[in-house]
């Protein structure tokens, strides 16, 4: 049997996740995060985009977080989502069409529009469909 930790990913809104994972993948703010059991002790800001998580039962589920926190004890790792949903969850017609609108607001000069705000909606945008995709590319399809 393979050793395991206890996970949940929660947001401001649900409990997304809990159970017992062989290991987590998160972005942190300073590149991609792997956790497995026995990991040291660690506190991450993360950013928009994938977190997955290796279930004890063998199988893979794919999130998307659209930033938050990744606190990591010696029997838990929680993730702290601003919000968080299942990949499978994610329209990817959707999320392709809020990442075009956010590139033409990030170049639309002429408007009055916040540079940063735009930048933000743009890439969380491509966050989620670079999730959309990672989960396409697990599934196979």
């Amino acid at each position: 049997m393979a050793m395991t930790v206890h996970c949940d990913i929660v947001s401001a809104e649900e409990s997304i996740f809990s159970g017992r994972v062989e290991l987590v993948v998160a972005a942190g703010v300073l590149g991609d995060l792997g956790i497995t059991p026995g990991h040291a002790p660690l506190l991450s800001e993360l950013q928009p985009g994938p977190v997955r998580v290796s279930i004890q039962s063998g199988g893979e589920e794919i999130f998307y977080v659209s930033g938050g926190f990744i606190e990591v004890q010696p029997n838990r790792v929680t993730v702290l989502a601003d919000s968080a949903v299942r990949a499978k969850e994610i329209d990817e017609a959707e999320a392709a069409e809020a990442k075009a609108a956010a590139a033409r607001s990030l170049s639309n000069q002429s408007s009055e529009f916040e540079y940063s705000k735009a930048a933000a909606e743009l890439a969380q945008a491509a966050a989620r469909l670079r999730t959309v995709q990672q989960l396409r590319r697990k599934l196979g399809a």
